[in-house]
């Protein structure tokens, strides 16, 4: 007996596939964030910013 995917079960596995991957991607992102905006906050605590800011990300 041969198996295969109908289309509803491949619209199903790709919409949890994606639904994973977006949210994977939005926690990377916030906590790359948290991380960035907690170093520049203790760089401006100490009163010494950093003379060359690596560029802002697009």
């Amino acid at each position: 007996m041969e198996k295969s995917f109908t289309l509803v079960q491949t619209v199903v596995t790709a919409g949890v596939f994606s639904a994973v991957s977006l949210w994977y991607g939005f926690m990377f992102g916030r906590e790359s964030a948290r991380k960035e905006l907690g170093n520049l906050i203790e760089e401006l605590r100490r009163g010494n910013p950093d003379p060359n800011p690596p560029p802002p990300h697009s």
